[in-house]
């Protein structure tokens, strides 16, 4: 028992170990997931509907959204977005991993009579000719991807970016890094059932990694047959930090905010929104 403590507390180096496909396309996980991004009034998988309505809203406005307009939303999730700025007029694209979640957006436009083009697939190997006004990478998404995948996702916005258009984007700032405490708790179906139908406990390892600016969220589900592990990692970012990285693909800043409603940045900010041009 000791040894399988041990284990279950040891901090990896950063990156050692990825899970993210698990979460989307396990057949009970991406269950919950969408469940989560269907909850009206929580920021789990999807910020609240308040706030996406109040973003949505920002969005159309400040970046001109009308008939024609040439939207890519990457990771889109069940549509909440897409099927927004799609009543609009324009003209969207929605790229998902969870088969689950594009199975739900496509009968969400179909009951809603939108002409929305969803793609199920792991967006860091979308392939198109076509090039947008309008790029969206929303809920931190960026954070959760390992460098090497980051440098890959920025060439292909910058590909398939038209000249003089936009990406939107969020990121988790270093304010809201400050903030978190390194912490470990165990309790019997953690997270209410989130992660396996059958009875399980869960062991949830925060580690902070300092000099990278990272967390870890490490989960151990033991069930009665098997131990297995998610790993959850999360980038935060300064200013300066993500120009750093658009500028080695090409891209730069051209405006920044504190979320995609459009609201002030400050020192107190938790995400950082921006806006990105070639």
């Amino acid at each position: 028992m000791y040894q399988v403590l041990k284990k279950i507390s040891a901090r990896p180096v950063p990156y050692e170990f990825y899970t993210t496909k698990r979460l989307w396309n396990d057949p009970h996980i991406s269950k919950k997931m969408l469940e989560y991004h269907l909850n009206e009034s929580a920021d789990l998988s999807s910020k609240n509907m308040e706030f996406v309505k109040k973003s949505v809203e920002w969005i159309a406005d400040k970046f001109g959204v009308k008939k024609r307009t040439e939207i890519c939303d990457f990771g889109c999730g069940p549509g909440l977005y897409t099927s927004r700025l799609a009543k609009l007029g324009a003209s969207v694209t929605g790229i998902d991993f969870s088969k689950r979640s594009i199975q739900f957006a496509k009968e969400e436009a179909v009951n809603l009579n939108l002409n929305i083009n969803y793609v199920n697939k792991n967006y860091l190997y979308y392939s198109t000719d076509e090039q947008f006004d309008l790029i969206t990478l929303l809920f931190c998404d960026f954070c959760a991807l390992l460098p090497q995948q980051r440098k890959k996702l920025l060439g292909i916005f910058r590909k398939n970016l038209k000249d003089g258009g936009s990406v939107l984007m969020d990121v988790c700032s270093l304010k809201a890094f400050e903030e978190i405490e390194e912490m470990s708790t165990c309790r019997y179906g953690l997270m209410d059932g989130f992660w396996t139908e059958e009875n399980y406990y869960g062991f949830l390892n925060i580690f902070k990694y300092k000099s990278e600016k990272l967390i870890l969220d490490k989960y151990t589900i033991i069930e009665k047959k098997r131990i297995w592990n998610v790993y959850n990692w999360l980038q935060y970012y300064s200013i300066e930090m993500l120009e750093k990285e658009l500028k080695e693909s090409g891209l730069r800043i051209k405006e920044y905010y504190a979320d995609i409603s459009g609201g002030r940045y400050g020192e107190e900010s938790t995400e950082i929104c921006v806006i990105i041009g070639k």
